[in-house]
């Protein structure tokens, strides 16, 4: 059974920092792609960050390059997203997600998510 559980969101202030955790299960990480969306209320779901199978390329939405880092541990079978100097509109709800094709690769700043995790909030307020 295929899992994903965020953790890690929170509030934080303005040039701040958090590290989101997502714990996978049910699959073996390092085969699949994986990253991150968000959702802010009352807007488009957005691609955040990705990490391919292949590779291990990463990829970032403009809005959040150079600020926010994607990784993986795949003998922890966890992906981390490490934002730093956070704006007030990085605040919403933090989505990960895969894609389980074999050797899947990103498109763009994000998977073609198959399975979804439950979100974590992270507001981003003084």
């Amino acid at each position: 059974q295929v899992q994903l559980v965020e953790s890690g969101g929170g509030l934080v202030q303005p040039g701040g920092s958090l590290r989101l955790s997502c714990a996978a299960s049910g699959f073996t990480l390092g085969y699949y792609a994986i990253g991150w969306f968000r959702q802010a209320p009352g807007k488009e779901r957005e691609g955040v960050s990705c990490i391919s199978s292949s590779d291990d390329s990463t990829y970032y939405a403009d809005s959040v390059k150079g600020r926010f880092t994607i990784s993986r541990d795949n003998a922890k079978s966890t992906v981390y997203l490490q934002m730093n100097s956070l704006k007030p509109e990085d605040t919403a709800v933090y989505y990960c997600a895969v894609d389980l094709r074999v050797g899947s690769s990103c498109q763009g700043s994000h998977p073609l998510a198959d399975y979804w995790g439950q979100g974590t909030q992270v507001t981003v307020s003084s």
